[in-house]
């Protein structure tokens, strides 16, 4: 198995990812929620954690998204370290 899917695909995971797609497709045509000008290639094909993956697999915390859009946006619920300065002045 590839540490990618350590913590990864589980069988209920993949459930609701597909009835989120499927539900999409029927009110929304398919269409990406986030629509993030400029990147967005319209066809939602991922399922996006609004409040990021530690706030777990709520359906109200996942919206459809293309998969540009999708990682555009990253992990919102991952703080980034902060910028450490290379030079003082």
């Amino acid at each position: 198995m590839s540490r990618s899917w350590k913590n990864g695909s589980t069988r209920r995971w993949r459930t609701l990812r597909a009835s989120l797609l499927a539900a999409n497709r029927m009110e929304n045509a398919g269409r990406c929620t986030l629509q993030i000008p400029k990147v967005c290639t319209g066809q939602a094909t991922d399922i996006h954690h609004v409040r990021g993956k530690a706030y777990g697999d709520r359906p109200l915390d996942l919206v459809p998204a293309c998969s540009a859009c999708n990682q555009h946006v990253g992990n919102p619920g991952r703080i980034s370290p902060e910028p450490r300065p290379v030079s003082k002045w």
